[in-house]
């Protein structure tokens, strides 16, 4: 899946991710990436990045490019 690969995410692309907080509820929280906090090429619950309002979670979706 193009979430759980670490080339398929760059800082501004726009994401949904999911954060620690809500993985019980699944709610998804969207914005642009401004860093990426996974330093592994693949990860299987999706790579972890930090938006440009500060939250941090993992990406469930890429919405835009």
């Amino acid at each position: 899946m193009e979430n759980q690969t670490r080339a398929n995410i760059k800082p501004g692309i726009l994401v949904d991710i999911i954060l620690k907080k809500d993985q019980k509820t699944g709610m998804l929280t969207r914005g642009i990436v401004k860093n990426i906090l996974t330093s592994a090429a693949k990860h299987h619950r999706g790579i972890k990045v930090r938006l440009e309002n500060g939250k941090i979670g993992r990406v469930q979706k890429i919405v835009a490019t």
